[in-house]
């Protein structure tokens, strides 16, 4: 492509080293001189040193005559660069801090490239799909070879060079999106292919190569590409694909075109799988982190200045601590910051790596060339030695960076005992880490979060939602006739956000009432819940979700013939595991019940086969017949559930005498719980 401008000077470093004036080229001479010509360049104006310049040229190995050669070369590239000049140099001067190179931010050809990339980026945004397939093929149209051309190698180029690179697969990259959306896949498949080929680890690359065959009509091809990644991510890293890429998995199965983000003019388009009027969108807004959100743009907004932050995120399962993450990638995206996530361990929903690999992201999400910059700042290489502490080190002080770590505590020990290391070291950098927990009192984060503590750390405890933020989301979805159903879903969910995100997946009559459903990934996780508490433990829970939730200690010893302490210590497992909830009596102070939560009783339920209901109900029904103060309504509940066993509960409660042999060592141990062991 030619230069933008025809008249004056052109610098153009996006492959060999060529230098232009009115359009023709001129002779820079061997190659040491474009070498230093290139140093000069990458400074981007500011004065560098004889000394510097030296070494940049011949490292430690320094002629004897290097001081003297680098004046010579100096001497002919003003000579080239303004061989009509009269007295001092305007181009390439010098001062007391070394030599500078005075070039127009417009006669610079990465300058103009990155422009019209953001440029480009802006177009597709407002959807001007033609001024961004005409920006970025001009972007693109700069490049001549690889960046830097024959002084990529030097050590001081390194870094410019790994930015220059990942800001070309970027623009390939978003090339291949406009493509997409022009309806032109064919060309798209060729770009992604080459992408893919080109950056084999590069997560965002194979997404596009994905949709891009989907839209050529070979999804076949697109499951396989799929499969040969994620082999390849397992084999080489020990990781999954993101979310990401499996629901982008999972829309090709589904042949799901706008989840795929493709038009309807595409070869493979299903209008029958278009999502109807009343689809919900692909994630709910964020609600409720209003003052979480802020606190972390502050975070960043003080480490631009160069001063390490770190914030502690910690919640339950469920309460949005991968949410608040993911927010805190778009923030760090719209404030110039990359972004490096480091492992954790299997979360709540799902697996995740057990190492601490880090990927390094782009604005966009997608992981960087890796580079061969070795440097640190403020001399934590020297201190940390070759470990992976160094390469974390290494990559998040390459620019301002947003360094994010989920489930930090279910993460292998290795990962916190290394970011301590990293907090006691590294201060001086344009750089926030962000680690959620589940439990900050795990023994194997302690060490770590008492170090970054001392760092005036942020701490960012999500609680539950309240009936207002419910409220707001409902709003969110169109649903505002629906607000007095707030408070049903509130109750249901307990707050909790992962459920309550769920359920509104549901229809309405389904999420609450006489028809309400229980989501299959929320049974997922309760019986996941369930199946690591004791055999005691879930035989209680299931007698209280017979008892309609509630746990009534002296029935359920009774009919369990177990002793109160040794129920007590069952429901305390309970209410650790979340399973079990104490809620206070408003009226009597420091009393109240344990309650089972809606859709853990549900899910309980759910599990049970009906004639095993029906001898729960029975022997519940047994139990409370004459016993004083039982609630008439609960007991003609249990009988009616009871089925054809309620038959011989009546007739046990008009005949005593008729009682079983085999119940009457039960009601012998009950009487023993109730009167606190005492027969």
């Amino acid at each position: 492509m030619k230069p933008p401008i025809s008249r004056g000077m052109w610098y153009s470093t996006l492959g060999p080293l060529e230098v232009l004036r009115d359009g023709h080229a001129i002779d820079l001479g061997p190659r040491q001189r474009r070498v230093l010509l290139t140093r000069l360049l990458v400074e981007d104006g500011r004065p560098v040193s004889l000394t510097e310049l030296c070494r940049s040229l011949w490292h430690e190995e320094q002629p004897a005559a290097a001081v003297a050669s680098v004046r010579a070369h100096i001497s002919r590239l003003r000579a080239a660069l303004e061989p009509d000049r009269r007295g001092t140099a305007s181009v390439l001067i010098s001062s007391a801090f070394g030599y500078s190179l005075k070039a127009p931010c417009q006669t610079r050809d990465t300058v103009v490239f990155e422009r019209s990339l953001d440029r480009a980026r802006e177009a597709l945004g407002l959807r001007d799909l033609a001024l961004a397939r005409q920006e970025i093929d001009t972007a693109l149209g700069l490049w001549r070879g690889d960046a830097l051309g024959e002084a990529a190698e030097y050590s001081f180029a390194l870094r410019e060079a790994s930015r220059l690179r990942a800001a070309h697969q970027e623009a390939r990259e978003l090339q291949t999106t406009i493509l997409l959306q022009q309806g032109e896949v064919e060309h798209a498949v060729r770009v992604a292919e080459h992408l893919a080929a080109t950056a084999p680890l590069r997560e965002v690359s194979w997404a596009l190569l994905v949709r891009a065959l989907y839209g050529a009509g070979r999804p076949v091809e697109a499951l396989r590409q799929y499969e040969r990644f994620r082999g390849m991510l397992a084999q080489e890293l020990g990781l999954d694909p993101s979310p990401v890429l499996r629901k982008l998995h999972t829309a090709v199965l589904r042949h799901d075109t706008a989840a795929l983000g493709l038009p309807r003019s595409s070869r493979y388009s299903n209008p029958s799988a278009a999502p109807s009027a009343t689809a919900l969108p692909p994630r709910a807004p964020l609600v409720g982190r209003k003052e979480e959100v802020a606190g972390l743009h502050d975070l960043l907004k003080a480490a631009a200045g160069g001063r390490v932050h770190w914030a502690v995120v910690c919640g339950d399962p469920g309460t949005g601590k991968t949410r608040l993450l993911e927010e805190a990638t778009a923030l760090a995206d719209r404030a110039g910051f990359a972004v490096v996530r480091a492992g954790g361990g299997p979360g709540p929903y799902g697996d995740r790596t057990t190492a601490l690999h880090c990927l390094s992201t782009s604005a966009s999400g997608a992981a960087r060339p890796p580079g061969a910059d070795d440097g640190t700042r403020d001399g934590s290489e020297k201190v940390l030695g070759d470990d992976p502490v160094t390469a974390l080190v290494r990559e998040v002080t390459r620019t301002p960076t947003l360094c994010v770590v989920d489930d930090l505590d279910r993460a292998d020990p290795h990962v916190p005992e290394r970011l301590s290391r990293v907090a006691a070291v590294l201060r001086n950098a344009p750089v926030v880490f962000v680690c959620a927990v589940r439990d900050p009192a795990a023994p194997t984060v302690g060490a770590m979060l008492a170090e970054v503590a001392r760092l005036n750390t942020a701490w960012l405890q999500l609680k539950p939602f309240t009936v207002a933020d419910v409220e707001e989301l409902l709003a969110d979805r169109g649903e505002r006739d629906s607000a007095a159903d707030a408070d049903d879903l509130h109750r249901r969910s307990r707050g909790n956000p992962f459920a309550l995100g769920e359920l509104l997946k549901l229809p309405r009559e389904q999420r609450s009432g006489p028809k309400a459903r229980v989501p299959a990934t929320v049974g997922a996780v309760v019986r996941a819940q369930l199946n690591e508490v004791a055999p005691p433990v879930r035989t209680l829970l299931s007698h209280a979700a017979v008892d309609g939730g509630v746990v009534d200690i002296a029935v359920l010893a009774s009919i369990g013939q177990t002793e109160h302490a040794r129920l007590l210590e069952s429901v305390d497992e309970a209410v650790t595991a979340q399973l079990l909830l104490w809620q206070e009596d408003p009226d009597i102070p420091a009393s109240g019940r344990y309650l089972l939560p809606e859709l853990v009783r549900d899910v309980l339920l759910d599990s049970m086969s009906v004639p095993s209901r029906q001898l729960l109900h029975a022997a519940l029904a047994r139990e409370l017949v004459g016993r004083e103060g039982t609630d008439p309504e609960r007991l003609a509940g249990h009988l009616r559930a009871a089925g054809p066993l309620a038959r011989s509960v009546e007739a046990g409660r008009s005949h005593p005498s008729r009682r079983t042999a085999s119940s009457r060592p039960r009601e012998k141990a009950g009487a023993t719980c109730r009167n606190g062991g005492k027969p």
